[in-house]
């Protein structure tokens, strides 16, 4: 088993240390905010198809007091923003099978992150995709957006959830390589 010193040298970086002594730290932030958000998606889809409320109606959670949250492409951009770079940040962390599916997500969300820009792009100018009189992203021409961004949140984070699975469970070899301890012990 590789040994890990309890502190790393004041010349680490902020990056490092986010990838070793403080990876599983990293890992729960980042997993409480995707639950969040998660959790908002799951509400709305509740409010339109079990308590029978109108698209417009169903703003989640949040956009319930806060109903510019869900209009707002810029607050939906931020937060594909956030996915991407946590997905990036927290990468080096993982080795083996877990990096396979952490990258899995990570270009999964690659292309979440350009539908979200191109509807920011479209908000901004006024200009919208094929004449559409709402901005509206390239999957959207043929999955409504409440139904799509369920779908892409549920393929970004289920191999997510299998990425971390592995990395808490790993095999000999990749425990070996690991630079976090993040890894259950196992007796």
């Amino acid at each position: 088993m590789a040994s890990h010193s309890s502190a790393l040298p004041p010349s680490a970086g902020f990056l490092s240390s986010l990838n070793t002594d403080r990876h599983r730290l990293g890992l729960n932030l980042f997993m409480l905010v995707v639950l969040a958000h998660w959790a908002e998606h799951v509400v709305q889809a509740i409010q339109i198809y079990v308590l029978g409320w109108p698209v417009p109606e169903a703003r989640g959670v949040l956009g319930l007091p806060f109903p510019w949250l869900v209009t707002s492409e810029w607050m939906h951009y931020g937060y594909a923003l956030v996915m991407l770079v946590g997905l990036i940040l927290l990468r080096r962390g993982f080795t083996g099978r877990a990096r396979t599916w952490w990258n899995i997500s990570l270009g999964i969300q690659v292309w979440h992150h350009f539908e979200h820009l191109l509807l920011l792009l479209q908000a901004m100018t006024g200009y919208h995709l094929l004449g559409r009189p709402v901005p509206t992203s390239i999957i959207q021409l043929l999955v409504p957006r409440v139904e799509l961004h369920l779908f892409y949140n549920a393929i970004v984070f289920a191999p997510m959830v299998v990425a971390m699975w592995l990395h808490r469970r790993p095999n000999a070899t990749e425990r070996a390589a690991m630079a976090c301890r993040c890894a259950v012990i196992v007796a």
